[in-house]
């Protein structure tokens, strides 16, 4: 994580669960993230299974030009990025599993602006699953928020266990986003280019050296 609000998200949220997988979501407080409200979000499940947004900020809200409530999570992205996104949303329900990614944000005129953005799962019980999110541009061109982001591409993505991983080292590298895996395989696996990485308990291994 680069930006410092999807840190400062992290950090409260980390608070919040202690020792626990995830803060329930009722322990969650606007008041004590206000200063962070207008770039996150909430998503929940719908009766599909698929992630919805449940709540949004309004500097999110203006950055598509749209209410984003009750939209599908995964609709903001284009081509087979959708599929990723489903994946990444229900990790964070099913696995409680912490995913951070990099995207391009294009408007109808092709201008574009890089954005992060935080998932964090919350625990509302099996039949309520949500995650919290923070969604921040890595700039801010004169534009933003008066031209529609009409499609997003992702760039890269880290799967984060906070337990174990040094999170806050900013030059630790991301994963680039590879072409989709057929289902039925675990999201790391999807992510495995055929003969380029294997798995290695919870890390994926990619051969490295030199090639003269």
């Amino acid at each position: 994580m680069k930006q410092d609000g999807s840190v400062a998200l992290f950090q409260y949220w980390n608070r919040l669960r202690g020792n626990r997988p995830a803060p329930k979501r009722t322990e969650v407080e606007p008041a004590d993230i206000k200063t962070l409200l207008a770039d996150t979000f909430i998503l929940e499940k719908d009766a599909r299974g698929e992630a919805v947004f449940r709540l949004a900020g309004t500097r999110l809200c203006a950055i598509f030009g749209k209410e984003l409530k009750g939209l599908s999570f995964a609709s903001l992205w284009a081509g087979r990025d959708q599929t990723v996104a489903g994946k990444l949303a229900r990790s964070a329900f099913d696995a409680k599993s912490v995913v951070t990614f990099c995207f391009e944000g294009h408007t109808a005129k092709d201008d574009a602006v890089s954005f992060e953005l935080l998932l964090l799962p919350l625990d509302g019980g099996i039949e309520s699953p949500r995650a919290l999110g923070s969604l921040i541009p890595c700039e801010r061109p004169f534009w933003l928020g008066a031209e529609a982001v009409v499609e997003c591409r992702m760039t890269s993505l880290r799967i984060i266990d906070p337990d174990r991983d040094p999170v806050f080292v900013a030059d630790r590298p991301s994963v680039t986003v590879p072409p989709l895996a057929p289902n039925g395989r675990s999201i790391t696996d999807s992510l495995i280019e055929p003969g380029q990485g294997r798995r290695f308990r919870h890390l994926v291994v990619f051969e490295g050296g030199r090639s003269d």
